[in-house]
């Protein structure tokens, strides 16, 4: 998921953003599981070994999706007196199993490839393995869609992580019926090893881009600079607030966290002070629903007569 896609996403928050969730991680475990059983039944038929590394994919999808339907379960867990900021980064660590499930299976499959490049062997009932690959991209495509829309209420990592290797899925297909036309139909074996070898450098690349993502989140990466300019302008418009300072922002799960320090003129009053605090965390809020807003008062020109002092 882009930054603008994050940046532009209608979030849904509270049960609601909880059942999509749930969802998604059913959803994506029920099409991993008929995807494994049809393209078994398409291997044994064949004998490609593109087809085998879609089986391979799909199989690895049953794990990485079963990982993140407990993953998300737990992440949904609410804080409790050992965990107060939540349980939202089981979700990340989620996407680290991810990666290294994906990451093994292109070291699987480029052995085969590169095996089967050497020794080459015909390709059997391409027929048949078209008419799966067809029902598999079919409902990879739905699951990828499904999976999207609940991405941009919920801004799930993942889920996200999740739809990555799905959507690359749906490459990876396209690539098993070039290889079935070619080798199957054509008579080009070489070309079934090739494509498998293409296909286990597709995987390895998604590995990379989830373990990227989830590192990010467990070293509570900042929001990007669109959002942090946004923060800011929502707290520089309301009209009692000199200026800001020391914006902190981080990701765990589905909850967002926001620290900054407020400027208000010296001689407010504590109550008004804290009245006006309110006021820009509740607007925050309104942008990011997700999210906990922590804001600290100070009076406009304390950091130059701290900078001063030091000298």
């Amino acid at each position: 998921m882009s930054s603008s896609e994050t940046f532009n996403a209608t979030r849904t928050t509270g049960a609601e953003a909880e059942r999509l969730k749930r969802l998604a991680t059913y959803a994506a475990v029920a099409v991993a599981g008929t995807l494994i059983a049809i393209k078994l039944w398409a291997w044994v038929a064949t004998h490609s070994v593109a087809m085998l590394a879609s089986l391979v994919d799909s199989t690895l999808d049953l794990v990485a999706s079963g990982l993140n339907l407990l993953a998300v379960r737990h992440a949904l867990t609410p804080a409790d007196e050992e965990h107060r900021f939540g349980h939202g980064k089981a979700e990340a660590l989620a996407g680290l199993g991810q990666a290294a499930f994906i990451g093994g299976s292109a070291a699987f499959l480029l052995f085969q490839s590169l095996d089967r490049l050497i020794k080459p062997e015909p390709v059997h009932e391409s027929a048949l393995g078209l008419a799966v690959i067809g029902v598999s991209i079919a409902l990879t495509i739905a699951l990828v869609l499904f999976q999207r829309y609940v991405i941009t209420r919920t801004r799930s990592l993942a889920i996200s992580a999740d739809r990555l290797h799905y959507a690359t899925d749906v490459a990876t297909n396209a690539g098993v019926i070039v290889a079935l036309v070619l080798a199957g139909l054509w008579g080009w074996t070489a070309a079934d090893a090739l494509i498998g070898l293409a296909i286990s450098l597709v995987i390895a690349w998604g590995a990379f881009s989830i373990l990227r993502g989830s590192y990010d989140e467990l070293m509570d990466r900042e929001f990007d600079d669109a959002e942090r300019a946004r923060i800011k302008e929502i707290v520089k418009q309301h009209g009692a607030v000199v200026s800001l300072h020391d914006l902190r922002t981080r990701r765990a799960g589905h909850r967002s966290f926001i620290q900054l320090h407020l400027e208000l003129p010296p001689e407010m009053t504590l109550i008004e002070a804290h009245r006006i605090s309110d006021e820009v965390e509740d607007a925050i809020k309104k942008a990011f629903p997700d999210a906990e807003v922590l804001t600290h008062q100070d009076p406009a020109g304390v950091e130059m007569i701290h900078s001063f002092t030091k000298k």
